[in-house]
């Protein structure tokens, strides 16, 4: 695989990154949102409400393919608005490849650039355990845990984890 490269979404990648975020979304064990979501609700959800969407391509065999997708936008408004909020999907093809890791670090990148001075993941289910792994090991701090918050399909009952990074430390 090439270099992976982190660009703002276009409208014409809309039917690839749906292909991307409605088998995460349907499976229901990360996201706490509605399973059976149209496309048309699940693109609205993913680029609408102030998020500012981008994905991940890389080139193979003079063939482009998007590898994952991620979003940011401001938290909280008000005395909040300097904290931002990101989601992140990889197709599930591209697990394991770094491309969650390049979303983050773009996603790191951006959020200072656009003003905001934390990130905050408003609710990582704790088995996704993947994910906090990622996170913890770009400074990520769990500041909060909220007991048994998500019914996890196969899980039941499971946790669901407040993490912060404040952007002003180096």
């Amino acid at each position: 695989m090439t270099e992976l490269v982190v660009r703002p979404m276009r409208s014409a990648d809309n039917e690839e990154v749906l292909d991307m975020l409605q088998p995460v979304f349907a499976a229901g064990d990360t996201y706490a949102i509605d399973t059976d979501m149209s496309r048309a609700e699940t693109l609205a959800y993913w680029t609408g409400g102030g998020h500012e969407a981008f994905v991940v391509e890389a080139s193979e065999d003079g063939r482009t393919q998007l590898l994952g997708t991620y979003y940011l936008c401001q938290n909280h408004k008000g005395g909040g608005a300097h904290v931002c909020n990101c989601g992140f999907v990889t197709a599930a093809a591209a697990r394991g490849k770094g491309v969650a890791r390049t979303m983050l670090e773009h996603a790191l990148k951006t959020a200072p650039e656009r003003g905001f001075r934390a990130m905050q993941f408003n609710f990582v289910v704790s088995t996704n355990t993947r994910a906090i792994a990622i996170w913890q090991s770009y400074g990520f701090d769990i500041a909060g845990r909220l007991p048994g918050a998500f019914n996890h399909p196969s899980h039941g009952y499971v946790d669901a984890l407040v993490m912060y990074k404040d952007l002003t430390q180096a």
